[in-house]
């Protein structure tokens, strides 16, 4: 029988992880929201699922039947890297890698510190601010909306969108018309793109498409939406949630003020303890697969939940303890295996000067409210504050 998550999961769902390692290392659950998925939540469990070559990720060729048709929007948004298996994903990943090595992402630094001190500046004047409204989305959501060319001016149309998106209490006609949105949108800015290319990344794609034929039109599209969607709600969750956290353990606050050399350590370790998302997306099984001596049936969901990973205490010792000073390596904050997260170098390099410039300017940081009455989103993907207000001075 399937374990019930109910609705107060998303306010605390380490907790229900916590049960369920304790319980079996896979387990089959009914989600708020009525679906079934087998969860994965043990490090070595998670870490081996992660790269199975078994466990697929485009369902809309291998799981649908022959006379299934995608719905042509979601369609067109769900061909994305994310939703693919090789050698599709292998080739499109290969396209857009090139704007995330280390190299390029370290060239951003200048770029990523003026729009930190910008949005500083902005707060300055205030006593009290919702951190995520005035730094933690506008941060990212306008470094990615620079990188690939996007008018960062829309940034607000993009969070309602995305938050539709991820959210798994949103009625249907919601997310649906959000991607509908989405799709009329990017269609629009590929056309203007095409007849007025820019030195960014999507001009480099639409390139790509019409010169070596290397894009169609519903990756190109999906793409766009992959890259806005994750390229700012993981940061922007990062952000929030680590200084949280910080914030709620005092004694690492203090140790890391009076050594700003600890913040790559810092935020690997934030990324650990406060993982911006639940899980990993969706993946799915078409013959029987074990894993942790559990057999997953065919045609059947998994979730492998890299936060309940980053918390097991067979990896990572004392898990529960925020130690900014600790080797957080090998958490799976990112996946593992040909998913991992492209962003990876740009979100840590957000993280890192955000964290410094934050603690640097407001020496006086502290919550405005009990942390009891914070609310974390209602998404089993997302696991992100709904608001955190902070007093500046």
């Amino acid at each position: 029988m399937a374990e019930q998550l109910r609705d107060d999961y998303f306010q605390d769902p380490l907790a229900a992880f916590a049960r369920m390692r304790a319980k079996a290392p896979v387990l089959q659950v009914a989600l708020p929201d009525g679906s079934h998925m087998w969860m994965v939540t043990g490090y070595e469990d998670v870490r081996g699922a992660l790269a199975e070559p078994r466990l697929y990720k485009d369902w809309g060729r291998k799981l649908q039947p022959p006379e299934w048709s995608r719905d042509p929007v979601t369609g067109y948004l769900g061909v994305h890297l994310l939703n693919l298996d090789p050698p599709d994903h292998t080739r499109l990943r290969r396209l857009v890698s090139k704007a995330f090595t280390a190299r390029r992402v370290a060239g951003l630094r200048p770029r990523v510190e003026a729009i930190t001190g910008s949005l500083l500046d902005a707060m300055s004047g205030r006593d009290e601010t919702d951190l995520i409204e005035a730094f933690a989305f506008p941060l990212p959501i306008t470094v990615i909306c620079e990188l690939v060319g996007i008018p960062a001016s829309d940034r607000d149309k993009f969070q309602a969108w995305s938050h539709a998106i991820v959210s798994s209490v949103g009625a249907p006609g919601e997310f649906r018309g959000a991607a509908v949105a989405m799709y009329h949108y990017f269609t629009d800015l590929v056309a203007a793109k095409r007849q007025a290319p820019a030195d960014d990344l999507l001009s480099a794609l639409i390139a790509a498409r019409d010169e070596e034929d290397s894009l169609d039109e519903r990756e190109l599209i999906a793409m766009l939406f992959l890259l806005l969607v994750a390229g700012h709600e993981t940061t922007t969750n990062l952000i929030a949630s680590g200084t949280l956290a910080l914030l709620t353990h005092p004694s690492e606050l203090v140790r890391l003020r009076a050594d700003p050399s600890l913040l790559p350590a810092a935020v690997e370790e934030l990324l650990r303890y406060a993982n911006p998302l639940n899980h990993a997306t969706d993946r799915f099984t078409v013959e029987p697969v074990q894993i942790g001596g559990v057999t997953i049936p065919a045609r059947e969901w998994v979730l492998c939940v890299t936060s309940s990973a980053n918390r097991d205490p067979a990896r990572f010792a004392d898990p529960d303890r925020l130690d900014i000073g600790r080797d957080a390596g090998g958490h799976l904050a990112f996946g593992h295996g040909i998913h991992y997260c492209l962003g990876a170098p740009l979100a840590r390099l957000e993280g890192e000067v955000a964290f410094g410039a934050l603690l640097a300017r407001f020496p006086a940081l502290s919550l405005a409210v009990p942390e009891s009455s914070l609310r974390w989103r209602p998404s089993s993907l997302i696991h992100g504050l709904e608001s955190l207000p902070v007093r500046l001075r």
